[in-house]
């Protein structure tokens, strides 16, 4: 007997399509969405802050903490956060309760 695999089906086999959030999934125009959205959440540089005094071995003067940082968590795709923003504030969801849902 074979099984099918839950994870590699494909997500319109697995969901209503009659459902109005689905159909509303397909109206969105998501190329415009995104590229508003999208600006708000660029990495953007920092001006840090200046380090200027005496130390150990005299005077010295330095910046810390401006640039651009490259560390943290990726980026999750902006479709997915937004499409989640929308059913979570409709239905006065927790976190917690959209995940389940």
């Amino acid at each position: 007997m074979q099984t099918s695999d839950f994870c590699r089906s494909r997500i319109d086999g697995k969901i209503n399509l009659s459902q109005p959030l689905a159909g509303l999934a397909k109206r969105l125009r998501w190329a415009l969405i995104v590229a508003a959205v999208l600006a708000k959440f660029e990495r953007q540089s920092r001006t840090g802050q200046s380090l200027d005094g005496p130390d150990l071995f005299g005077p010295t003067e330095g910046r810390v903490g401006g640039g651009i940082s490259i560390g943290g968590r990726p980026n999750l795709p902006i479709r997915l956060m937004v499409s989640l923003v929308h059913p979570k504030n409709c239905f006065s969801l927790s976190d917690d309760d959209l995940c389940a849902r």
